[in-house]
C-alpha cells in the first residue's frame, strides 16, 4: 500500500511511527491484565464485587481525570518529553502495585490510568502534526498496536499467574507473596522498553509554548460535545468488557484460562477493523454508515456474550472483537478529521478524552454494584443496553462531514 510505503516518508516520520507504535502497545495492559486474575485479587485480598468494579473502574476514571493534565505537560516540556516521562511512571506503578495491599494496589492503578491517558491525549495531536496526510490509516495503525498490546495482557495474565504459582509451590511455601502479584508486575517490562525506545525523539523537537485557555471554545461547541460523548459511551462499553468479561464467562460455566482467551482473541480481532473501520469511513461523504454499524457489532455481540447459550460463545467473542475494533479507531480518528489543524486536534482530543473516559468509568463500576445487588449477571445487560443506544445517538451528530471551530491562536 501506498499509504504504508516507508520510501515516502522522512526517516524522521519512519522513526516517529515506530516508536508510537511500541508507546500505543503500553496504552491497555495495566488494564486488561487485571480482569483475568480478578478473582484471585478478590479472594486474596477479600474484595466484594462492588470494590472489584471500583478497581476496574479507578484506572478509567483516572484516564479521564488524567486528560486536562497533558496540554499542561505539553506546555512545560513538549509533548515527547510529557510522553516519556508518562512511560516512567506507568513503568514504576505497574511495578510497585501488586506489593503494597490493598490500598497501594489501588493506588497504583490510578496512576498507571493516570499515565495512559495522559498519553492517550498527546497521540492523536502527534499523528496529526506528523503525518497530516496519514491521519486515518496512522490512527488505524497504532489502534493495531494499542490492541495488540490489550490481547496479550488479556490472554497471557493468567497462564502466568498459574506458571508462577507451580513455583511459588515449588521454591517460596510460606512466602507472603502471590502469584497474580509477579503476574501483575511483569507489564513493566513492556513500559520499560518503550520508554528507551522513545528516548531519540526527546532530542528532536523542542517544548512546545501553547496559550493556557485555547480548549476554552470547545466547551461551547456542539460537535465537540458529541464527539466527546460518543467517545465516552463506547469507552464505557469497551471498559466493561476488559474489566468483567472474563469474570462474567467464568460465571456462565468457562474455564478461567478459557475466559480469559475469549477477551484476549476479542481484542486481537479488533486489529481487522480497527484499520478498515477508519479507511472505509475517511472515504466516505461523512462517517454515520461506518460508526452505526460497527456500534450496532458491538452490541450485539456484548448481548450475546451475556444471554446466548454458552455454547455459541465464540460467535459472540468474534462479533463484539470486530465491532469495538471499529468504534474505538473511529472515535480515535474523529478526533482528527474533526479538527482543522493539529493544535485544534489536541485541544479536542484533550477535551474528548477527558470527559470521556470520566464519563467510561461509571461502566464497570455500575456492574459490578448491579451484580453485587442482584447477584448475576441479567441486569447488566439493560446497562449495556441504554449506553449503546447513547453511543448510536451522538454517532448520528459526531459522524457528520463537519469541523469544530479552530482554538489555533486562542488565549
Amino acid at each position: 500500500m501506498a499509504l504504508l510505503s516507508t520510501s515516502a516518508m522522512p526517516r524522521r516520520g519512519v522513526l516517529t511511527l515506530v516508536a508510537l507504535l511500541l508507546v500505543a502497545l503500553n496504552l491497555r495492559p495495566a488494564l486488561t491484565s487485571v480482569s483475568p486474575v480478578l478473582g484471585s485479587i478478590g479472594e486474596a485480598l477479600a474484595l466484594s464485587p462492588s470494590w472489584q468494579g471500583i478497581l476496574t473502574t479507578l484506572p478509567v476514571l483516572f484516564l479521564g481525570l488524567a486528560a486536562p493534565l497533558a496540554p499542561r505537560l505539553v506546555r512545560r516540556i513538549g509533548p515527547e518529553r510529557s510522553v516519556f516521562t508518562a512511560l516512567v511512571v506507568l513503568a514504576v506503578a505497574l511495578l510497585t502495585r501488586p506489593y503494597i495491599g490493598t490500598l497501594g494496589l489501588f493506588l497504583g492503578t490510578a496512576v498507571a490510568g493516570g499515565c495512559i491517558g495522559i498519553i492517550g491525549v498527546l497521540l492523536p495531536g502527534i499523528v496529526k502534526r506528523d503525518f497530516p496526510r496519514r491521519v486515518s490509516i496512522m490512527t488505524g495503525l497504532y489502534t493495531v498496536a494499542l490492541n495488540l498490546g490489550a490481547s496479550a495482557a488479556a490472554g497471557t495474565t493468567e497462564p502466568l499467574r498459574q506458571l508462577l504459582d507451580g513455583a511459588w509451590q515449588g521454591a517460596s511455601q510460606g512466602a507472603s507473596y502471590s502469584p497474580w502479584q509477579g503476574a501483575l508486575a511483569f507489564w513493566l517490562l513492556p513500559a520499560v522498553i518503550a520508554a528507551l525506545l522513545w528516548l531519540p525523539q526527546l532530542k528532536a523537537t523542542k517544548p512546545s509554548r501553547v496559550p493556557a485557555r485555547r480548549g476554552a471554545r470547545l466547551r461551547h461547541d456542539s460537535l465537540a460535545w458529541q464527539v466527546s460523548l460518543f467517545m465516552g459511551l463506547q469507552s464505557s462499553l469497551a471498559y466493561i468488557v476488559f474489566g468483567w468479561l472474563p469474570t462474567i464467562l467464568q460465571d456462565r460455566g468457562l474455564a478461567a484460562v478459557t475466559a480469559g482467551l475469549a477477551l484476549s482473541v476479542s481484542i486481537l480481532l479488533q486489529v481487522t477493523t480497527a484499520i478498515l473501520a477508519p479507511w472505509i469511513g475517511s472515504r466516505m461523504r461523512d462517517q454515520r454508515t461506518v460508526l452505526i454499524g460497527v456500534m450496532t457489532l458491538t452490541l450485539t455481540g456484548l448481548l450475546g456474550c451475556l444471554y446466548a447459550p454458552i455454547d455459541s460463545v465464540w460467535l459472540w467473542i468474534v462479533v463484539l472483537g470486530l465491532g469495538q475494533g471499529g468504534t474505538f479507531s473511529m472515535a480515535l480518528t474523529l478526533l482528527a478529521l474533526r479538527a482543522p489543524d493539529a493544535t485544534t486536534a489536541a485541544s479536542l482530543s484533550a477535551m474528548a478524552q477527558g470527559i470521556g473516559y470520566t464519563l467510561a468509568a461509571l461502566g464497570p463500576l455500575l456492574v459490578g454494584v448491579l451484580h453485587d445487588w442482584s447477584g448475576g449477571w441479567n441486569v447488566v445487560g439493560i446497562l449495556v443496553s441504554v449506553l449503546g443506544l447513547g453511543a448510536l445517538v451522538m454517532a448520528l451528530g459526531a459522524g457528520r462531514n463537519r469541523q469544530v471551530a479552530s482554538t489555533q491562536g486562542t488565549e
